[in-house]
C-alpha cells in the first residue's frame, strides 16, 4: 500500500488545530483556557506551519507523477 507524501504532516496540523479550537471553545465558554496566550498563537503557528508543509509535500508528489 502507498501512502501519500504529507499526510503525516496534515495529520499534524489538525491535531495542532484541533488543540488551538478547544482551547479557545473552552475559554470561550467560561470554562478556563488551559494555554496562555503565547502558547495558544504557538499552536496555530505551527499548524499553519505543518498545513504549508504538508500542502507543499503532496504538491511535489503530484508533480513527479506519483
Amino acid at each position: 500500500m502507498k501512502t501519500r507524501h504529507g499526510g503525516i504532516a496534515l495529520i499534524c496540523a489538525l491535531i495542532c488545530f484541533l488543540a488551538f479550537f478547544g482551547n479557545v471553545a473552552l475559554g470561550a465558554a467560561g470554562l478556563g483556557a488551559p494555554m496562555g496566550d503565547v502558547a495558544e498563537m504557538l499552536t496555530l503557528f505551527v499548524a499553519a506551519l505543518f498545513f504549508v508543509v504538508g500542502v507543499l509535500a503532496r504538491e511535489a508528489s503530484a508533480d513527479d507523477g506519483e
